[in-house]
């Protein structure tokens, strides 16, 4: 058979264009294309293989094969060599089909007279949807025109599913964007929200992706990739950010819009009959795929990259920007790939949640979700290519769930709970005033964590006693550059005047790890929890700890501060803070600046080694606060950004509850006031058992302070302490069987 040349690879996307433009039906109009790509290609079988789910593929067009195996035929993916091209995304060219490897025998179909097999993936920006096959009696291979010629068919095929060319009965030929999707991420935030999907950046449409003359996509092509060299050129020119990651990305920007190799291949496809649009599509897909499959996660983390510049350039070819002109629905669920806190914080609290593709549960994003107390979901696979503008959307961050155009009954049950929820804030709002005083008489404090000034508010609303947290890294967070003193003294005297006199725990900068500030130069880290961070940072650049310490002390004027250095490993660190801080104080008062009144210096206990320090560091701060989140995943060896371990270790484990027991009884010994701070604290059962074993001050997220008060109001906290004794005695790994049991008992 003569090798095609390029212009009867243009006469066949445009036959497939016509056949397009057809009235028809989807099967008829599938039917139409089979029948049109075998003849063109002059093949014996053109056949059309789509995924009814993430996981089946179906036979639902064929020209050549017996017709009564359409809508019969389904393989799972990676079955056969059709699964096979869908599993791996790159084609299958064999002139011996059944001599192949995984080659699977389908009777009903009628193929074993055939010998030549192609096989092309029908994909959309990573979206798998299905499988073009064409298949001759000869057996010979098929020519790398050909290939091309289908995989560029195949393309096209799959912008056309992407806009509803092919719907028709069965799941198969089912809409896209339209059915029920249950997506399972991970929790960012605890929260449940029901809204309405607004995408951050918006999905560019290709609604024509045959092009009719090839210098007029060429000439649009050319001058989109000139605008886009210039705006990356400027990006570079204009940055103030020295950060090495970020300049790292914008390196790779610029490598990509003006390699030539990027720029050839798209050129060759347009001289092969595609659009301008569809070209950087295609080119996207291709290499989308490519590296999809390759091992090393640097080069798979430049996909990102290519998809951000590929999208920029549609943008700019489309005319299609980020604001399509689209009215924000109302309860807006933002969707994104992922987003800098700055553009979160933007949003606001008008929004009822957040679903991102990636994320940290300690992402600057997951500090602004919490701070603005909005549920968040990261690690959501596909959701921004399944998700459209204005779907409806439930989010669970308790179990880190997104419901997808949920059904009637999933959505039910949804609200019933958001209904519970509510009902049961409302109980909670009458003991807002009431003191969380335990059935034996035992006080326990009730404190809130916060963030931002827009979080103060909830100090009188919640019923909270103070702040036992104010995480100052935010504000740093939120600059290209280090905030001035000035700018932070402000703010942190506006924090204390909205606490109207109630107490507030300022922890000081806590970078490093995964909140990495965009000015500061990052450091390459095996393990950058367990690295350079927090107090450690802080201790190696003095500058940036006095500049913040002398913001805190002029905000204070007057009235008290208390001031926590996070992530102190050994009494050493402390001393060294805390020698800053009264050096401070002193400086300030010889410059004759209005002091506080009083000044509490303590440390937050987030790493076990803290727990055994001397005596003498107990004596010497002024307060304890355990911060639990860190503390656990140390303590049980389990990063909490890992799904497969993090689930694993119960709070209610024996021996971490002993490991509380001995904290508090050394705090006691020395009469050190201690708190707990963390995740656990906001949740009732476990919040009731770090009070029984002598925790005497939580600090949680506002919307827990009710749930926690109630619980704890209703018992006998010496009676618990007994419960669990009993069980640790009786050699149970965790105690929460017998707490439970014992919780069913009680008058509630």
């Amino acid at each position: 058979m003569p090798e095609r040349s390029e212009s009867e690879s243009r006469k066949l996307l445009r036959r497939l264009r016509d056949t397009l433009a057809t009235p028809a039906k989807g099967q008829e109009r599938l039917d139409r294309i089979t029948h049109m790509i075998a003849d063109s290609m002059r093949t014996d079988v053109c056949s059309i293989y789509l995924f009814r789910d993430e996981t089946t593929l179906e036979l639902c067009a064929t020209e050549g094969l017996n017709p009564e195996a359409v809508h019969q035929t389904r393989m799972r993916l990676g079955e056969g060599l059709v699964g096979r091209v869908a599993k791996t995304s790159t084609p299958v060219n064999t002139g011996n089909a059944p001599a192949e490897r995984g080659f699977r025998f389908m009777p009903e179909t009628g193929e074993e007279i055939y010998s030549a097999f192609l096989g092309v993936p029908i994909q959309r920006l990573g979206e798998r949807l299905g499988v073009l096959v064409v298949q001759s009696k000869q057996a010979r291979q098929y020519s790398d025109d050909e290939v091309y010629a289908l995989e560029v068919v195949a393309m096209v095929l799959a912008e056309m599913t992407e806009l509803g060319a092919f719907i028709g009965e069965g799941e198969a030929l089912s809409a896209l964007h339209q059915q029920p999707v249950l997506i399972r991420g991970l929790t960012g935030q605890e929260g449940s929200a029901e809204g309405r999907v607004w995408l951050h950046e918006p999905r560019v449409v290709v609604a024509n992706p045959v092009g009719d003359d090839p210098k007029k996509e060429l000439k649009r092509l050319n001058k989109a990739v000139e605008e886009l060299r210039l705006s990356v050129d400027a990006m570079m020119s204009g940055s103030e950010i020295v950060d090495k990651d970020h300049q790292q990305v914008l390196e790779t920007y610029r490598m990509f819009a003006n390699s030539r190799g990027w720029l050839r291949r798209m050129e060759e496809d347009i001289q092969r009959g595609l659009s301008a649009e569809a070209a950087v599509e295609k080119e996207q897909s291709t290499t989308r795929a490519r590296l999809g499959q390759v091992p090393d996660p640097y080069l798979r983390e430049r996909l990102h990259d290519l998809d951000d510049l590929s999208n920029r350039l549609l943008r700019i070819l489309t005319g299609q920007g980020r604001d399509t002109g689209a009215a924000m629905p109302e309860n807006p669920v933002l969707v994104a790939r992922n987003i800098g806190p700055a553009e979160l914080l933007e949003y606001g609290r008008k929004l009822k949640g957040v679903v991102l593709e990636e994320g940290s549960v300690g992402s600057h994003a997951a500090v602004v979700a919490r701070a603005l107390a909005i549920p968040l979901v990261i690690h959501a696979e596909r959701i921004t290519t399944e998700a459209l503008n204005g779907d409806a959307i439930l989010v669970d961050g308790d179990q880190g769930v997104v419901h997808l155009r949920p059904e009637d009954t999933v959505a039910g049950a949804f609200r019933d709970k958001i209904a519970m929820q509510a009902e049961a804030q409302s109980r909670y709002a009458s003991l807002r005033e009431l003191p969380a005083t335990a059935a034996c008489g035992t006080r326990v404090a009730m404190h809130m964590n916060a963030g931002l000034m827009a979080d103060l508010p909830s100090l009188a609303g919640s019923g909270a006693e103070g702040v036992g947290l104010f995480r100052t890294e935010l504000q740093f967070l939120l600059r290209s550059r280090v905030p001035r003193r000035g700018e932070l003294a402000a703010l942190y005297s506006r924090v204390l005047d909205s606490a109207k006199g109630k107490r507030v725990v300022f922890r000081t900068l806590d970078i490093g790890s995964d909140k990495v500030l965009p000015y500061m130069k990052p450091q390459d880290e095996p393990n950058p929890a367990m690295g350079w961070r927090a107090i450690r940072v802080g201790l190696d650049k003095p500058g940036v700890m006095r500049m913040q310490l002398q913001a805190l002390i002029r905000a204070a004027a007057g009235r008290p501060l208390s001031v926590m250095f996070p992530f102190v490993a050994q009494m050493s660190e402390f001393e060294a803070a805390r020698r800053v801080l009264l050096n401070e104080i002193e400086r300030e008062r010889r410059a004759g600046h209005v002091l506080p009144t009083s000044t509490e210096i303590g440390a937050m206990l987030e790493t076990p080694s803290l727990a055994f320090a001397p005596r003498s560091f107990f004596e010497l701060t002024d307060f304890v606060s355990i911060g639990g989140n860190d503390l656990k995943q140390f303590f049980f060896a389990a990063d909490r950004e890992n799904e497969r371990v993090r689930r694993r270790y119960d709070t209610l484990d024996v021996s971490f509850l002993d490991f509380i027991g001995t904290i508090a009884d050394r705090c006691a010994e020395t009469n050190t006031p201690l708190s707990f701070c963390g995740e656990d604290a906001g949740r009732p059962i476990e919040a009731l058992c770090l009070v029984a074993m002598g925790l005497r001050t939580l600090s949680m997220r506002p919307a827990s302070i009710g749930p926690v008060k109630h619980l704890i109001r209703k018992v006998n906290l010496a009676e618990l302490r007994s419960v669990i004794d009993e069980a640790r005695e009786a050699g149970a790994l965790t105690v929460r069987p017998a707490v439970m049991e014992w919780l069913a008992r009680q008058p509630m």
